[in-house]
């Protein structure tokens, strides 16, 4: 089990390579990587990160999702070839750095009608890009996000029924935003979770790093020591969510001690 930050936490503030290379420098135990845009979509990009990142472990890959993501379900074919080979480029970047899971969105419910997910469909296309990612030796890890098809209860059970090798990723702010509390998601995907993605709330409801709101951190370290957690934790936040960059690494350090009295 580690505990790290993703360089989406400097989003706006450095680009992708220097947010990693930031990391690096204060020692950031276990990062992930998010590529920001379709010209860090492939092996060069990756090779350039993988110059920067030193001893530093990348555990995930992320990308702005909505960029191909959704398409990859298209029913149009040509989009869905196209978007199978944005996917690929962006692996041929996640081989380079050494990044052992793909933290995924999939389908963005845009729409306000009523969705009925075709869930033998879907699990079939998630198989086919299950078996794109093997090819760079990384791992599908689906996110529950409150604007994807993962935002209730059902979804990932349904998808794990009819795929082979599907992990998930818990977001506890997505869970907040999707109204659910946490602990359902951990019931879920329990020991399938081997990214937790953490950021922290205060009494007045606005974001913050973890140790700086309202969350209980033991209770969430405690439920995932439950179900045999050993990935990472990743502190994903906002650059509005603090001032100085300092502050992430004492997110980290409260993290940690954390983890020390839950998990044994």
């Amino acid at each position: 089990m580690k505990i790290g930050i993703s360089t989406s936490s400097l989003f706006g503030r450095y680009p992708t390579e220097d947010a990693l290379a930031f990391l690096n420098r204060n020692n950031v135990q276990t990062v992930e990587v998010f590529l920001e845009s379709f010209s860090e979509y492939n092996k060069e990009f990756g090779k350039l990160l993988s110059g920067i990142k030193g001893d530093t472990d990348v555990h995930s890959l992320h990308v702005l999702t909505t960029q191909y993501e959704p398409q990859l379900y298209s029913v149009n074919e040509r989009a869905k070839v196209d978007s199978f080979k944005i996917l690929e480029m962006a692996m041929q970047a996640g081989k380079e750095i050494g990044a052992k899971y793909y933290t995924f969105h999939g389908v963005a419910r845009i729409k306000r009608t009523p969705l009925v997910i075709d869930f033998d469909r879907v699990a079939k296309i998630t198989q086919d890009i299950i078996e794109v990612l093997k090819k760079y030796s990384i791992t599908l890890a689906y996110e529950n996000v409150h604007w994807s098809y993962y935002n209730y209860i059902g979804f990932f059970n349904e998808l794990r029924k009819r795929t082979v090798g599907l992990k998930g990723t818990l977001d506890i702010k997505q869970a907040r935003q999707s109204d659910i509390h946490y602990k359902h998601f951990i019931d879920e995907m329990g020991k399938d979770i081997v990214t937790v993605h953490l950021s922290d709330v205060d009494e007045n409801g606005k974001m913050c790093l973890p140790g700086k709101g309202v969350t209980d951190f033991y209770d969430l370290f405690s439920r995932l020591s439950d179900v045999g957690f050993d990935g990472a934790f990743l502190i994903e936040a906002y650059k509005s969510d603090f001032e100085k960059e300092s502050e992430l690494f004492e997110s980290v350090e409260f993290l940690k001690e954390v983890a020390c009295k839950t998990f044994k």
